[in-house]
């Protein structure tokens, strides 16, 4: 704990370790279902009574705000008068309660943003309280910090702390916090702890791990795809001529329910591996399947308006109807010179460039973000040209694996790792880290190449130097204080270096 004057008031800091307000920010959205949050952990009200819900009435804070007192104030003497400070004005701040079986206030947490200005992704909790009554059996106190890691996840944190007494480790050990360090707060000793958040390292790994596994099988094993250099890359070049063949195919589900997204996503995805590796795209096939003519029409309306939009005719292809929905394209593309996926080396500076306008897909919130349908002919083939133009050493689009994970793709062809700068990563307001850095952001590439390497002509799109390549493998998260925490451990891909 510690005590600092401004403005006359005492400004106080336990277990967070913080004692600054953020900016202002717009009232948050209908904030998620806590006990849905909680998985198997909701079996708290269903054994115990007590419920775990968010603090939304002044009453209910006043009721948290007089336990925190009782406990910190008179019954520890951490504080004098009172233990508010700025987090509690700040409208980002949550308020987790726990309610007793008659539906009185036993004990809260809080926890938001830890920075001023923008979320980034960088959250801390504090001011865990429960009332004596509450204390032991009931398990009230993990609940409630349960309640604040799922809460801090849901609203895309990356990296969630907390400062405790040294005496509450081994409390935070058991909910599965990993210590950091020792630190030491108004002359008492306090431990920094964290709370692991895999979410960018399973998204990697749900995508692209069975890669290397799956295609070992054949000729020749990954070391063959796409030729020399280009082992891992979002096409392949074809030898003796200078085409570049990409294809990719549409999750069928998404064809099932969304047919017209699915047309234009299965234009938009392959151009965008053409245009990582600086070709210019001359054609596309189709292959689509369909349960009736009816559906079948929907898909091809949605990839009809793409390649108007972007200018590209549709050569060829084929349908069947009377099946399970389903597409694939095959692009194809020119260039001397392709830019391989696997030419950066330690001490590369890693750019972002991506489209930030638009929105979330309907449906699709937090998972695929549509910056192209809105967008010009002549926008779109502006980004397209992006990496042509720049001609970079290495360059990839962001693919399902998200930008975190398609960086870690880059630097494992390379045989490097990579460290991301997260408050230096171009991104839209409406977008939380978490959603962002796992999220397919419509148009969006990742580029590596000298420090001093100018930005490439993109349009519309933003292009920001977010992070360098560096020995060792997989990804860092380097934040504005100097922490660095793992995003992936390893290699994405298992395809091994161009």
């Amino acid at each position: 704990m510690r005590r600092a004057e401004r403005g006359g008031r005492v400004r106080a800091v336990y277990l967070d370790g913080s004692s600054t307000g953020g900016t202002r920010a717009p009232a948050r959205e209908t904030p998620p279902d806590i006990l849905a949050l909680l998985g198997d952990h909701s079996t708290l009200a269903r054994r115990t009574g007590f419920r775990i819900e968010q603090a939304g009435d002044a009453a209910t804070l006043a009721a948290y705000h007089r336990l925190r007192r009782e406990a910190f104030v008179r019954e520890q003497g951490l504080f004098e008068g009172h233990d508010l400070d700025d987090r509690d004005d700040d409208p980002r701040t949550v308020v987790l309660v726990a309610r007793d079986p008659a539906g009185s206030v036993a004990g809260g947490v809080r926890l938001g943003p830890a920075c001023d200005g923008p979320d980034i992704g960088w959250w801390t909790g504090g001011r865990l309280v429960v009332a004596p009554a509450a204390r032991g059996t009931q398990q009230v106190g993990a609940a409630l910090v349960r309640a604040a890691c799922a809460r801090a996840e849901a609203e895309g944190a990356l990296r969630f702390e907390a400062t405790v007494r040294a005496g509450a480790e081994a409390f935070f050990r058991r909910l599965g916090w990993a210590r950091v360090r020792p630190v030491e707060v108004a002359g008492a000793p306090h431990v920094l702890m964290r709370h692991p958040i895999g979410r960018i390292a399973a998204q990697a790994a749900a995508a692209k791990s069975a890669l290397g596994p799956l295609l070992a099988a054949l000729p020749g094993g990954p070391a063959r795809l796409g030729g020399p250099g280009f082992v891992g890359d979002d096409g392949a070049p074809v030898p003796g001529s200078d085409l570049v063949a990409a294809c990719d195919a549409i999750v069928p589900s998404m064809v099932e329910r969304d047919p017209e997204w699915a047309g234009w996503c299965a234009v938009l995805v392959n151009l965008n591996d053409l245009a990582a590796m600086g070709a210019a795209p001359a054609g596309l096939l189709d292959a689509l399947a369909a349960p009736d003519a009816a559906h079948a029409a929907r898909v091809i309306d949605g990839l009809a308006r793409a390649a108007r939009a972007y200018g590209v005719p549709v050569l060829g292809g084929h349908t069947q109807l009377g099946v399970p929905a389903a597409l694939s394209v095959t692009a194809l593309g020119r260039t001397a010179r392709p830019v391989p996926g696997g030419g950066g080396r330690p001490g590369h500076a890693v750019r972002l460039t991506a489209d930030l306008g638009g929105g979330w897909r309907p449906g699709y919130r937090g998972r695929q973000w549509d910056s192209t349908t809105g967008r010009r002919t002549d926008e779109l083939k502006e980004m397209l040209g992006a990496v042509a133009a720049a001609r970079p050493a290495a360059a990839k689009d962001v693919s399902m694996a998200g930008i975190a994970g398609t960086l870690g793709m880059l630097a494992e062809a390379g045989g490097c790792g990579a460290v991301l700068d997260v408050a230096a990563v171009p991104r839209p307001a409406a977008a939380s880290m978490g959603d962002w850095l796992t999220c397919f952001p419509g148009f969006g590439m990742l580029t590596a190449d000298r420090p001093d390497a100018p930005a490439p002509p993109a349009g519309p799109a933003v292009s920001r130097v977010c992070g360098e390549l560096t020995t060792g493998r997989g990804v860092s998260l380097r934040w504005p204080d100097g922490e660095v925490t793992e995003a992936v451990g390893g290699p994405v891909t298992g395809l091994g270096t161009a």
